[in-house]
């Protein structure tokens, strides 16, 4: 089974199912942020969850610029590895521990969905780049940029104080 849902024939093909790709992820993330930042009880990593789901609807709604400027439908595809990492996080809420070990656990989960999305972005700005599209590349070193950032939040906050409290 292949990961895209039409034959590729062109850098221009793959970028399109990448975008498609990254508007899946970022419309679960959508959706999982909330709980994520319901259940985290450090107030700073409440605030950054809540204000990654800010910018994960900006982000959003920059790939739907992206696609009405190429237009590209990007509609109907599937991640599945957002899908697989949401489960980890929702098993992760799930987990019977204490508030320290949740906050930890909960950093690793969104830190594993950074990692994903940075490498994502990652390579649309290239195709977007080499493609000659200035506008997309642009919005997508925009969000790039965000998720890179997001992603040194989580650890300064796991690496400064929360994996201590959670020895």
């Amino acid at each position: 089974m292949s990961l895209f849902a039409g034959k590729l024939n062109t850098l221009d093909d793959l970028f399109a199912e990448q975008l498609k790709d990254l508007y899946s992820a970022e419309n679960q993330l959508v959706k999982a942020l909330p709980d994520m930042a319901s259940e985290a009880r450090d107030p700073r990593l409440k605030q950054a969850f809540q204000l990654h789901l800010q910018e994960t609807q900006d982000q959003v709604s920059r790939l739907e610029q992206i696609g009405r400027s190429l237009s590209i439908d990007l509609g109907g595809h599937t991640c599945k590895a957002m899908q697989g990492l949401v489960a980890e996080g929702k098993q992760t809420i799930g987990e019977d521990a204490t508030d320290e070990v949740k906050d930890a656990a909960l950093i690793a989960a969104a830190q594993r969905v950074e990692h994903y999305e940075i490498s994502g972005y990652g390579t649309a700005r290239h195709y977007a780049e080499r493609l000659g599209h200035a506008e997309a590349a642009a919005l997508l070193s925009q969000t790039l940029q965000e998720e890179q950032l997001t992603d040194t939040k989580l650890n300064d906050l796991a690496k400064g104080y929360i994996n201590q409290r959670a020895m």
